[in-house]
């Protein structure tokens, strides 16, 4: 899928265990628990460990259609990303500003949003998602076009499925620095087409695709160690154009061996939008 990215190996890394599938007996299937519960997953795990290179001294060097990830310096004003007004005022101005800017496109749409908590208890009490520890990417040829489907006029839909159309997740701290529970991306140039599983999601009202991920050797994985509030990963989830760009990444949560015994649990908001194009 392209030539490998410059200097990859040459990165200082840690060693982690990816959550991957083994989907030779079955197509994966995940189940989407209450907010709060654990998903259940029917699919055979494929664990394996991996070099995840710190990709900080060439943050700068990464883009979205290359690599399929960027990485930007960007303060928030919000102050509590449990207050849905600052999130719709506040938050998804910000985000619809960032991913402009960072594709180019004529118009973004923040539709979603997901508040990850590493901490169980918390969780539970607020009603929060945990960090997702399995390798995926969040939309398939199927999945991308219904989602604008779903949340777009029928002829206003029909419209923007003939342009060019490109889902970027927002990924930001919203507690301090990541100590555990990193976002683990591969990026685009190491991913061949055969690596990525079709899944079903199964909601409570409807069945969604994501793709999840076999392993390969030729896997390349990145990560940016401390991140702050105000460092974002912008993540390329889907692009509707098959010329050679990236179109998505794989991506999880993992545990960090460097993390210290008393790291602070991971809190995280992810911003889910799509990028129009005239």
């Amino acid at each position: 899928m392209g030539q490998p990215a410059e200097n990859i190996k040459d990165l200082p890394f840690v060693e982690a265990t990816m959550n991957y599938v083994d989907d030779s007996e079955k197509r994966p299937v995940t189940y989407i628990a209450e907010m709060g519960e654990s998903n259940r997953r029917d699919e055979v795990p494929d664990p394996r460990v991996v070099p995840v290179y710190d990709a900080r001294a060439i943050a700068d060097d990464l883009t979205l259609d290359r690599n399929g990830l960027a990485f930007v310096r960007d303060t928030t004003a919000v102050t509590d990303f449990q207050d849905q007004a600052q999130i719709e005022n506040v938050y998804n101005p910000e985000v619809e500003r960032l991913v402009k800017a960072a594709t180019g496109a004529s118009k973004v749409l923040v539709f979603d949003h997901t508040l990850r908590v590493a901490d169980e208890d918390r969780r539970r009490t607020e009603k929060l998602r945990e960090p997702v520890r399995i390798v995926h990417n969040d939309y398939t040829d199927k999945s991308g076009p219904q989602r604008i489907r779903d949340l777009l006029p029928p002829d206003e839909a029909e419209e923007m499925l003939k342009k060019r159309y490109v889902y970027i997740n927002v990924w930001r701290s919203i507690a301090g620095t990541v100590e555990e529970a990193p976002l683990g991306i591969c990026e685009w140039q190491s991913l061949a087409e055969d690596d990525m599983v079709l899944m079903d999601l199964v909601y409570s009202d409807r069945v969604g695709e994501i793709h999840r991920t076999r392993y390969n050797p030729a896997h390349r994985w990145l990560y940016f160690p401390d991140m702050t509030p105000d460092e974002v990963i912008l993540l390329k989830c889907f692009d509707s154009e098959t010329d050679g760009r990236a179109r998505w990444t794989a991506h999880s949560a993992f545990d960090d061996p460097t993390s210290p015994a008393d790291a602070a649990p991971r809190q995280s908001i992810e911003t889910r939008t799509i990028a129009f194009y005239d």
